[in-house]
């Protein structure tokens, strides 16, 4: 019994160790895996998260969006980059608190993020959509000025349950045609249903408006 009772005690503090070495190294992969500003996960992160999100079976709408802020390199050529970082980092917030009870958000770079989100039914995706283009729309503060910023948004909406799977990579593909395709006339949301050619303009960009289906909502800037 003696000897037992010495190989717990022993044991105790290893696995006492053991438990926090675990969560030190979890709060360095999740901080690794995040944005340093904003917070968000990155693109790898959220690429996983998006592709198990795709995969589950059901009868719900899964959306793909990709988000791009409106007006943003006047932002910082007028008011300088710390403006910007602000801008950036408020757009982040009111991202992740969006989507944290529908799915999940993150970070593509510069001013670009992309979104996916599980929606009972096509109209339930339009309300959300107008809802965030109207909050990522309302004013940003920065040393007691409002910054004048817009946002367009790109959807691309699948049926779990139904079709063929649909595969990440095509997905933010399609929803960004339909971003850049909204952002061309001035902002607003776009639901593309037809998945189009892969070419591009001479931008470099791919033209979302040609050869889709689009459901959109114009801007406010």
């Amino acid at each position: 019994m003696s000897h037992t009772l010495a190989a717990l005690s022993t044991a105790a503090p290893l696995a006492a160790g053991w438990t926090i070495h675990g969560l030190w190294q979890h709060r360095l992969i999740d901080r690794a895996e995040r944005d340093e500003l904003t917070g968000l996960p990155r693109r790898a992160a959220f690429e996983k998260n998006a592709a198990r999100m795709l995969r589950r079976t059901g009868r719900d709408v899964v959306a793909v969006l990709v988000i791009d802020l409106d007006g943003f390199k006047q932002v910082n050529d007028i008011h300088g980059h710390a403006a910007g970082d602000t801008a950036i980092r408020e757009t982040g917030r009111r991202l992740a608190q969006w989507a944290e009870p529908l799915g999940t958000a993150a970070r593509l770079g510069g001013d670009e993020f992309a979104a996916i989100i599980r929606c009972p039914d096509p109209d339930t995706l339009r309300g959300e959509l107008t809802h965030l283009h109207q909050w990522l729309c309302s004013p940003v503060t920065y040393d007691g000025l409002p910054l004048p910023l817009g946002t367009s948004i790109g959807a691309y909406p699948h049926t779990t349950g139904f079709g063929p799977a649909v595969e990440l990579p095509e997905a933010l593909r399609v929803a960004d045609e339909a971003m850049y395709g909204v952002k061309q006339t001035g902002g607003g949301w776009a639901i593309t249903h037809t998945p189009t050619p892969a070419y591009r303009t001479v931008n470099g960009r791919r033209d979302g408006r040609r050869g889709t289906d689009l459901d959109t909502a114009g801007g406010t800037t």
